[in-house]
């Protein structure tokens, strides 16, 4: 087995179709067909076991995913170690960002940083603050952005800190809220549970949410065209001076959300990693 076949094992086990598969490996379904039945005959196992709209891996197919996945971190660990060793800034630097902030801040940051060290290639992927620390700890990233990381014991270091207001079209009295129409969006399980201790503390009745979106920037188009209130995060609403916004406060205080940069400590051990995290560090023009 080498790169090709572990790459082509990982992507039939998350596709479970043989033909997706294909899609997503940019080959044909009778050479990736043929390549298992090679594996197979190799390992003198059964791997897949076919179905109607797709395939299942075996006991054996499953280890051998398990054993693709494990040579696959080790061998992108290797690369990136040895790109390190020269003393340059420079290969690849794998970030998971929450998906709010790598709408509104993560461009101009990037950009900056880029500017400072071109020769780093990023790859990105975005996802809910769960699913980024998912990323960390799979290895997939060597830096998370993430919003209220309760649950990380490992480094971090705060990048910023945000009001959460409530945001309506017209001025309104916070009495009001029960009887008026609210807009909610999807959002990470940390701000949602704010919110809802912050209305239980609040009030005894349930609001009264009449349109629930999947995006934060549906939600706030909304509110913008007087069809509701909604409780938003200051990161949205810079420039939407239309806008009515006051802070939520429970026991006199301001409730906030935080942003994280968080990572293990051997990313330190690369030199585009230890590059970012010290960017971040001093502070990106951007961030000040």
């Amino acid at each position: 087995m080498d790169e090709k076949d572990w790459k082509m094992l990982q992507t039939i086990y998350e596709e479970r179709n043989i033909t997706k598969a294909a899609e997503k490996l940019y080959i044909s379904q009778p050479s990736l067909t043929y390549r298992m039945q090679q594996l197979e005959k190799d390992f003198g196992v059964k791997i897949l076991a076919r179905r109607k709209r797709g395939v299942d891996f075996t006991t054996e197919g499953e280890y051998l995913v398990q054993y693709a996945e494990k040579m696959l971190r080790e061998l992108t660990k290797t690369k990136d170690y040895l790109n390190s060793l020269d003393g340059l800034v420079k290969g690849k630097l794998r970030l998971g960002v929450s998906q709010t902030f790598a709408r509104y801040r993560l461009p101009k940051i990037l950009a900056e940083f880029l500017a400072d060290y071109p020769d780093v290639d990023v790859h990105l992927k975005t996802g809910f603050s769960y699913e980024v620390l998912q990323m960390l700890n799979k290895e997939e990233a060597m830096i998370g952005i993430v919003r209220d990381p309760y649950e990380w014991k490992g480094p971090k270091v705060l990048i910023e800190e945000e009001s959460i207001y409530i945001v309506s079209k017209y001025e309104i009295q916070i009495d009001q809220l029960p009887q008026m129409p609210r807009i909610d969006y999807t959002t990470d399980l940390s701000l949602k549970s704010m919110i809802d201790n912050w209305w239980k503390e609040t009030f005894d009745v349930a609001p009264k949410i009449t349109m629930e979106v999947d995006i934060i920037d549906t939600c706030r188009e909304l509110v913008l065209n007087g069809l509701g209130y909604a409780l938003l995060p200051g990161i949205c609403l810079k420039g939407y001076t239309d806008l009515f916004i006051q802070e939520l406060r429970l026991n006199e205080q301001n409730l906030n959300r935080q942003t994280w940069l968080v990572y293990n400590k051997n990313a330190l051990e690369l030199s585009q990693a230890k590059a970012f995290i010290e960017f971040i560090k001093l502070g990106s023009p951007s961030l000040r």
